[in-house]
């Protein structure tokens, strides 16, 4: 290979690298994109708070807690249960495991067990285990009742909630009437 030719491929790189560096400055020229002084955008913190407070209390959804009941199923309810059954009992005058025995919880006070030690979020809720306060708590616990030490992830199917609170309701001295 002579001078000749290495001079002829030297001078192929630096045009294609002239080349690509022409057409960045001509596309910046015709393309010309204004940059903002300070880069970012400007968030007014209390407007997003307040608009997903009102958010969140329009969205807020009503159950039909008769529906959800007929998908229930006594059987399905006693398979899913044994989920509980590692923390609570179910048994009449069963004791207290990690949590407390839930033997007659349908429509009793939240929190109120007298030999059980709640947490305060569930000492203070101030309401009843009805059947519309057991589906909101078996979905998500945590998030049902802020500050309960239940570390259960919770229930996701529909069946499941309803089946564990026949089983729950028919564990009871006087089941409630289903809704």
């Amino acid at each position: 290979m002579d001078s000749f030719e290495i001079n002829k491929i030297i001078a192929a790189i630096l045009m294609v690298a002239l080349l690509i560096i022409g057409i960045g400055k001509i596309s910046d020229i015709l393309f010309y994109v204004e940059k903002p002084k300070t880069p970012g955008y400007a968030v007014d913190a209390e407007q997003v708070v307040a608009e997903k407070a009102n958010n969140s209390e329009t969205v807020e959804e009503k159950i039909d807690i008769a529906a959800l009941m007929s998908l229930g199923d006594l059987a399905v309810g006693e398979k899913v249960f044994k989920k509980c059954a590692a923390c609570h009992s179910i048994v009449k005058g069963g004791k207290n495991n990690i949590g407390p025995a839930l033997y007659n919880v349908v429509g009793r006070k939240i929190g109120v067990k007298n030999d059980y030690k709640y947490s305060k979020a569930l000492s203070g809720y101030g309401k009843e285990w009805t059947f519309e306060e057991l589906n909101g708590y078996l979905i998500k616990p945590a998030k049902w009742i802020k500050g309960t030490k239940m570390a259960f992830a919770g229930l996701r199917k529909e069946k499941d909630r309803a089946s564990v609170i026949l089983y729950l309701n028919q564990n009871s001295d006087n089941p409630l009437p289903l809704p």
